[in-house]
C-alpha cells in the first residue's frame, strides 16, 4: 500500500529539507516524491541533507503547480497546523494512515512552505487536514520533522497490516480523479453561473463549500460522468 502513496512539498524555500524529507521518506518505506516549484532545487545541500536517499532525489518529480501534482491522485491529505475560514474534515498522523489503508487510492500528502504552510485554497483541494498535535507554545515542526512522523505512522500501519487480511478495494468502479473533480467543478461553476444560481461577483464562499461536498463524497468515476452528463443536459436546457 505503501507504494500508492507519494510526498508532495510546495514552493519549499530550503534545498536542505527536501533532503530532510527524503531521508525521512526512505527510512520508512516511502519513494514517491514530488517537488512543486522549489526556489532552489536541485542542490547540492538536499543531497548532503538526504544521507543516502539521493535516490529519492534523482527521481523526484518536479512540476510548476500543485495541480499537476494532484491530477491522478484519488484522495488527498494536507497538512495544516491552524483552523480554516470553512471547516474541513481533520484527521490525526495515526487516523491519516487508517485512511491510506482503509481507502487503497492513490494518495498524496501535501507539505506547505516553511514559512506559513499551504493556503486556504490549496488546502481545499484536499480530502482531509492532518493536524500534527505538538504543544501549542511550540507548535512550528521542521519540514523534514512533519514529513518524518507521516512517514512513521504510514509505517507502523504497514507492518502490522503484514499479518492482518489483505485489504480489499471497496470500490465498484475505480475512484474519481483529483484532475476530474478539478474538471466537475469548473463544468458545475459555470452551469451555475448561466442559470444565475451563482453571482461570480459575489460567490460567497459556494464553490468551496461544493468542492468540500463533492471531495467528502468521494465520486468514483461513473458517479462524475453522470454528474457531467447532468450538467451538459442542464445547459443544453437553459440555452433552449
Amino acid at each position: 500500500m505503501q507504494n500508492k502513496v507519494r510526498i508532495v512539498l510546495v514552493n519549499t524555500s530550503h534545498p536542505g529539507n527536501i533532503g530532510g524529507a527524503a531521508r525521512a521518506m526512505k527510512n520508512m518505506g516511502l519513494a514517491d516524491l514530488y517537488l512543486v516549484a522549489p526556489r532552489d532545487y536541485p542542490s547540492q545541500e538536499a543531497v548532503s541533507r538526504a544521507s543516502g536517499a539521493t535516490d529519492l532525489l534523482e527521481s523526484a518529480v518536479v512540476v510548476e503547480t500543485l495541480e499537476e501534482a494532484l491530477a491522478d491522485c484519488q484522495l488527498v491529505i494536507g497538512t495544516s497546523a491552524r483552523e480554516r475560514t470553512i471547516p474541513w474534515p481533520l484527521v490525526d498522523p495515526r487516523e491519516s494512515a487508517d485512511l491510506v489503508f482503509n481507502e487503497g487510492l492513490e494518495t498524496a500528502f501535501v507539505f506547505g512552505r516553511e514559512d506559513r504552510g499551504l493556503t486556504n485554497e490549496e488546502l481545499q483541494r484536499c480530502h482531509y487536514h492532518v493536524h500534527i498535535p505538538s504543544v501549542a507554545s511550540f507548535s512550528s515542526l521542521n519540514l523534514g520533522a512533519a514529513v518524518q512522523v507521516i512517514a512513521y505512522e504510514l509505517r507502523m500501519k504497514f507492518l502490522a497490516s503484514q499479518d492482518a487480511p489483505a485489504v480489499q478495494n471497496k470500490w465498484d468502479v475505480p475512484a474519481a480523479t483529483v484532475e476530474q473533480v478539478d474538471y466537475l467543478l469548473a463544468h458545475l461553476e459555470k452551469v451555475l453561473v448561466d442559470i444565475e444560481f451563482l453571482d461570480p461577483d459575489m460567490p460567497m464562499q459556494v464553490m468551496p463549500r461544493f468542492r468540500r461536498l463533492f471531495q467528502r463524497s468521494r465520486l468514483d468515476q461513473q458517479e462524475y460522468g453522470m454528474l457531467r452528463g447532468m450538467l451538459t443536459s442542464m445547459e443544453k436546457q437553459a440555452r433552449s
